[in-house]
């Protein structure tokens, strides 16, 4: 009878993770389909399969973002991005972690505030900051945006997992005379692996989607990234779907690739590095 029971609640399980990722899959199975649609199905009959595939929509699409330079703007946004906050963030949370003062739990504090702003409370405050320093319209500045907008929830993640890291591996360093930034970067960085991993997927996930900063920072269409010359397709009031959705695809194709191809070794870099701590 427990065994029954067991084989009962496996298949429920199975059944409910099957039913998950249907309804996950749905919505790009009808984007895949849509976008190889010629435009009078995929306006009169949009979730009836194509009758024919039209691989033009995607050469169309490919085109009018500009892609290989829209991919390219991103690529740079979001490796800044990314790069920046994992140097910055650690750097910022190890006094935090390591050194128990009145001033350091106040930073902490404030980082920790910085965690419940909205980023519309801040894109007027930002643009007025990069237009006084001759930033607006370039990479750096927005790679300074993402960056600032990321490092609160780098410090926090730094901070939480630096704190469980015994300060035994520091201090045999340091007899070994290693000082405290050759400490930091050749022990207890390379601690963070698993960290690390999780934010920067974070961070890439935030800045590859973002549609925000780059529709408000950038005017230069040359400068816009893939999500944003994606966003060109909707018009005021209407769109043609043989065209966003070829653009949706060719938007979300960098990002799914580079996930499948990666993805084993940052599982193994979150095993290696857990294992190391």
């Amino acid at each position: 009878m427990p065994l029954l029971n067991r084989r009962a609640r496996q298949r429920v399980v199975a059944g409910v993770v099957v039913l998950v990722c249907v309804v996950y899959l749905l919505p790009v199975i009808f984007t895949l389909t849509t976008s190889m649609k010629p435009a009078s199905e995929a306006r009169g009959d949009p979730f009836a399969l194509p009758s024919s595939i039209t691989w033009s929509n995607y050469s169309n699409a490919f085109e009018s973002m500009n892609y290989v330079r829209s991919l390219l703007n991103s690529l740079i946004l979001t490796l800044g991005a990314a790069v920046l906050t994992v140097v910055i963030g650690s750097l910022a949370a190890y006094p935090l972690a390591r050194y128990s003062r009145k001033w350091t739990k106040a930073v902490y504090f404030l980082f920790g505030f910085g965690l419940t702003v909205p980023v519309f409370a801040l894109l007027t405050p930002l643009f007025l900051l990069l237009r006084d320093l001759g930033l607006l319209d370039s990479h750096l500045g927005v790679i300074l945006i993402y960056t600032s907008l990321n490092l609160p929830l780098a410090v926090f993640f730094y901070t939480s997992f630096l704190r469980s890291v015994p300060l035994e591996v520091e201090e045999a360093a340091r007899i070994d005379g290693c000082g405290p930034w050759l400490t930091f970067r050749l022990i207890t960085f390379p601690l963070l692996k698993p960290i690390t991993a999780t934010l920067s997927i974070f961070v890439v996930l935030g800045t590859w989607n973002d549609v925000i900063v780059p529709l408000v920072f950038f005017t230069d269409p040359s400068k816009h990234t893939i999500v944003r010359s994606a966003l060109a397709f909707v018009g005021t009031y209407t769109f043609d779907p043989s065209q966003l959705f070829p653009a949706v695809v060719l938007a979300m194709l960098p990002l799914t690739v580079a996930f499948i191809i990666l993805q084993r070794r940052v599982v193994e870099g979150i095993a290696s590095g857990g294992v190391r701590g």
